[in-house]
């Protein structure tokens, strides 16, 4: 099943996201064949990233949630938020 995660960051952390970037990337790396869409979310002039969306497909709410809470951004405490829903894609 796919799963939207949408992490909100914490006001004022962007260097925690910098510094744990390359942790991130490579924990991303790991779960190649799952990726529908996943990338950053952006100020409003697109030049500041405030947090993360990922779709992806996962084998249960649980796999979705063990995910979540193991990225490397999560155990930095970079988020000030994180939602889990089901997700159905329609286009393309």
């Amino acid at each position: 099943m796919l799963y939207a995660i949408y992490c909100k960051d914490k006001p004022n952390h962007l260097q925690t996201r910098l510094d744990n970037r390359p942790a991130h990337v490579e924990y991303l790396k790991r779960f190649t064949g799952q990726h529908v869409c996943t990338g950053p979310l952006l100020t409003e002039d697109g030049q500041g990233m405030i947090g993360s969306l990922l779709v992806m497909e996962f084998a249960d709410r649980k796999a979705a949630d063990d995910f979540a809470a193991n990225d490397p951004y999560a155990k930095a405490g970079l988020f000030e938020s994180v939602t889990i829903m089901p997700f159905r894609k329609v286009f393309p």
